[in-house]
């Protein structure tokens, strides 16, 4: 057996959540790899949302899913998620950071990331998942860290089981996943 790195992880635990027909958000669209990944794995039906702050990023993502007519790629942060996104979702990923060959002056941020992910959650239906990669190595990258962490550590275990996936012996801050999942309660039906 090999272990999987973050990232490859991320999409199996995302295979396992969306299906056809979920409306699904990548958060942080970059170059649109996840965009295109979650159009996939909708097949085509549902509806996407990436978001981006950077018309760079947005037009990248555009083209990356040209083919598919159920994806919207909107030019604004993912703090304003709810402004776009009404119906329950199936799922929602975001790679923490800065755009990777990107400006690395521009980077996700404590307060808006929370935000969004609070948003998410909110939408989210039953067995529903939120993942969350996060790179803390860059300036500001620590306080976003653990304005998650603190976050996801506060959720109700009644509700919402969360993982932290993490290679524990790499040096220099390596990424690691946090994923939410929305439980299926089941019916007390006592008679």
């Amino acid at each position: 057996m090999t272990l999987m790195r973050v990232l490859p992880f991320t999409k199996y635990l995302l295979e396992q959540s969306v299906t056809i027909g979920d409306n699904v958000i990548d958060a942080t669209a970059g170059n649109g790899y996840d965009t295109l990944f979650l159009a996939q794995l909708t097949a085509g039906s549902g509806k996407v949302y990436a978001f981006d702050i950077q018309e760079d990023a947005v037009h990248a993502t555009r083209d990356r899913v040209k083919e598919f007519d159920n994806v919207d790629v909107i030019l604004d942060s993912h703090a304003n998620i709810g402004r776009y996104v009404k119906d329950e979702i199936g799922a929602a990923v975001f790679n923490l950071g800065y755009l990777p060959k990107g400006d690395h002056s521009i980077i996700t941020k404590a307060e808006t990331t929370l935000s969004a992910i609070k948003q998410c959650v909110h939408l989210l239906k039953k067995n529903g998942l939120v993942v969350i990669v996060i790179y803390s190595g860059h300036e500001g990258g620590s306080e976003e860290r653990d304005a998650v962490m603190d976050y996801a550590l506060q959720l109700p275990q009644t509700k919402f089981d969360v993982l932290k996936y993490q290679f524990i012996n790499q040096q220099h801050s390596p990424p690691f996943l946090v994923a939410i999942e929305k439980k299926q309660l089941k019916n007390n039906t006592s008679k």
